[in-house]
């Protein structure tokens, strides 16, 4: 069996895609974002999934793409920012190089805008970010061997500072 060379979790906003990207390209592995496999599978945004099907039936999506890519992919694998709310995900993730991008409030609102596409915040959207880290923050802390900050540094930056925290400098690419 394989399993992913670096997990990233954390949430909306923390560079997960962004950061993800560099760190396979640095270390010459593919990468996975479930999210996108969703989108793919599904043909349709997750926004769309969440007004058309909602919530529960998005999370078993989920949580069938987080199984499926930690059985199969070797590389750089991000998962939704949700998808540690499952318990059995969580379990899957025990002993796994997982690493929670961690960011405030502020610098989520710079990058994300907190829009209407984030499903999870279309009313009063800073305070339901707070209300969501609040409940988020202790399980993606649970899951993680390293936490790393996000805010103010490039996706450069934060790469290698997951690097470092895995002590994966000199991977064989």
């Amino acid at each position: 069996m394989s399993a992913p060379l670096i997990v990233l979790v954390g949430p909306m906003g923390s560079g997960k895609s962004t950061v993800g990207e560099v760190l396979a390209r640095r270390l010459g592995v593919p990468y996975r974002d479930t999210d996108a496999d969703i989108v793919t599978a599904e043909g349709r945004e997750i926004s769309d999934i969440f007004i058309e099907d909602g919530e529960p039936h998005f999370r078993e999506l989920e949580r069938a793409a987080v199984r499926e890519a930690l059985a199969v992919h070797s590389g750089v694998l991000a998962l939704g920012g949700g998808a540690i709310l499952d318990s059995t995900t969580r379990a899957l993730l025990s002993g796994l190089p997982v690493v929670y991008l961690s960011l405030e409030v502020d610098e989520a609102v710079r990058r994300t805008g907190l829009n209407q596409a984030r499903p999870l915040l279309a009313v009063n959207p800073r305070r339901q970010w707070r209300e969501l880290m609040d409940a988020r923050r202790p399980l993606y802390t649970e899951v993680a061997r390293a936490v790393v900050a996000t805010d103010d540094r490039t996706p450069d930056e934060v790469a290698s500072a997951i690097l470092d925290a895995l002590e994966l400098k000199d991977y064989p690419a």
